[in-house]
């Protein structure tokens, strides 16, 4: 099971919800939540890896990645405002690994919530990283 620790209250705005919800999705593995969530001509940048272009390839990406499960997601921030929105936080994987990221995503419309594109920022934060700052300082 993923531990969830979401500091952003999400209460007052939908599409603040939905990314929270999404994330959720992503750190469990729920694909199916994913495809349903974006349109057809989804295009999601990982930045400095690769670039995924339509609902069939964002598919058989999310495929790729379902083995890699997180055992918890740390959500510090979502951002909400118009066509756009943005989270950060950090991700433990199953693997002991663990990973902050930022994605900043654009929805079809201002009303609407399927997500039109993804731009993902990701590292790996070393152990020794986490420790120092832990300890206040570098």
């Amino acid at each position: 099971m993923t531990k969830i620790i979401s500091s952003p209250s999400c209460g007052n705005s939908p599409k603040m919800e939905f990314l929270k919800e999404f994330n959720i999705a992503f750190a469990k593995g729920d694909v199916k939540y994913l495809i349903e969530s974006v349109t057809d001509d989804i295009v999601w940048d990982i930045v400095g890896d690769k670039q995924i272009k339509g609902k069939v390839d964002f598919a058989v990406e999310l495929e790729k990645m379902k083995g890699y499960k997180a055992s918890e997601l740390v959500l510090d921030q979502i951002l909400s405002h118009g066509k756009e929105g943005a989270a950060n936080g950090t991700m433990k994987m199953e693997d002991g690994k663990t990973y902050a990221f930022s994605d900043f995503y654009r929805f079809k419309g201002a009303k609407g919530v399927k997500i039109q594109s993804i731009s993902s920022y990701t590292i790996e934060v070393l152990s020794s990283i986490k420790k120092t700052s832990e300890n206040g300082g570098l």
